[in-house]
């Protein structure tokens, strides 16, 4: 932590002669940890991402600005299917495809949404979940899309890997800024990248973004770089090994 706020600071001081030649504020943000690494027994992260506000001329920000904190990870591919009760039983029914979806997404502001900007700025810049951008695949009726991306968002809401933390931004003296963002044990490796934005009268009016690795180690790591690197090789082990498998179970049956 203390490495990180040295490295801010020498930032912080290195903008501010650059911010002097803009006439827009400038943000100068970090984070407590550029790297997590996903090891056995990983029970999750808080990861703090601050920094500051600086008015054009270099010192300290003017006017009532808000802040917010946009973190996302790697986008992918999802299908997501309804469950139907059929005599007593839950069985799939409809489904959908989706062509990006954050895989991980969390929002912190220092006032509640609707608070900070009109519904078109928020869907510009996806601030909150009512306006995620889900990109279903093919054509789907309007009612059904609004549905079943409800549905999307509110699993990931329960699996912790979406969330929103209205009023979870502290600002202090109208200069420096800090958000909290718990990071739960099941996120995917990948890039995963800080957004944040200053906003006055509904108007965003500068922003920054930052970036935080996530990865694997060990036996786990190494067979996720497989899996990604050698995807057929992977595929063609992993039948093998469950043929082997079952074939042994059965070898043992007999024998008992």
């Amino acid at each position: 932590m203390t490495r990180a706020i040295l490295a801010f600071l020498l930032a912080l001081l290195a903008a501010v002669p650059c911010a002097a030649q803009g006439r827009d504020p400038v943000l100068v943000p970090d984070i407590s940890e550029h790297e997590i690494v996903l090891r056995q027994g990983f029970t999750g992260a808080d990861l703090l991402l601050f920094g500051a506000l600086l008015e054009a001329s270099g010192g300290r920000a003017t006017g009532e600005y808000d802040i917010v904190v946009v973190l996302k990870g790697p986008a992918e591919p999802i299908r997501i299917r309804e469950k139907e009760r059929w005599f007593g039983i839950w069985v799939n029914a409809d489904s959908t495809g989706y062509r990006s979806v954050p895989s991980f997404y969390a929002i912190a502001s220092s006032r509640p949404i609707v608070d900070i900007v009109d519904e078109r700025t928020a869907a510009i810049y996806e601030l909150g979940l009512p306006w995620l951008q889900l990109s279903p695949t093919g054509s789907i009726d309007p009612e059904e899309q609004a549905r079943f991306s409800a549905g999307l968002v509110d699993l990931r809401q329960r699996q912790g890997l979406y969330a929103q933390f209205e009023g979870g931004v502290e600002v202090t003296e109208g200069v420096l800024y800090r958000a909290r963002f718990p990071i739960p044990s099941n996120v995917i490796p990948g890039r995963y990248v800080a957004e944040t934005f200053a906003i006055i009268d509904g108007r965003v009016v500068t922003s920054a973004t930052s970036e935080i690795k996530v990865s694997k180690e060990g036996v786990s790591g190494r067979i996720a770089s497989e899996a990604q690197d050698a995807s057929f090789f992977y595929g063609l082990f992993a039948i093998g090994l469950s043929l082997f498998m079952g074939w042994a179970a059965s070898r043992i049956s007999t024998l008992f």
